[in-house]
């Protein structure tokens, strides 16, 4: 089994940075599709960033596009999500999952198809 664990949320103001990151634990898909989504109250999940473990691909949500990168470590099991000129719409849960299979363009946003979740991070930016 595969185990994820987020870290990095907080408050800030609008405009500022915060750097998200995720430990993975156990078992992990050597060649899969890593993806980052948030959540905020009363809307549904959303894809975020996906970046493919077994290369360099990755992929953005255009909300997100010149403002978030998304990069990994596996030699330490790691997965990051750097977020500068954050705006109050970021403001959500976010959570970082594993996929059993490449990224794709559909694949990587696809909430449904990720086996594994970690608990999520708060992130609140303030105007």
């Amino acid at each position: 089994q595969v185990q994820l664990a987020e870290s990095g949320g907080g408050s800030v103001q609008a405009g500022g940075s915060l750097r998200l990151s995720c430990a993975a634990s156990g078992w992990i898909y050597s060649s899969g599709c890593m993806g980052w989504f948030r959540q905020a109250p009363g809307k549904e999940r959303e894809g975020v960033a996906g970046i493919y473990r077994g290369g360099s691909a990755t992929y953005l949500a255009d909300s997100v596009k010149g403002r978030f990168t998304i990069s990994q470590d596996n030699t330490k099991n790691l997965l990051f999500l750097q977020m500068n000129s954050l705006k109050p719409e970021d403001t959500a849960m976010y959570y970082c999952a594993a996929l059993d299979r490449a990224c794709s363009i559909v694949l990587w946003r696809s909430a449904s198809h990720y086996k594994n979740w970690g608990q999520g991070t708060q992130v609140t930016v303030s105007s």
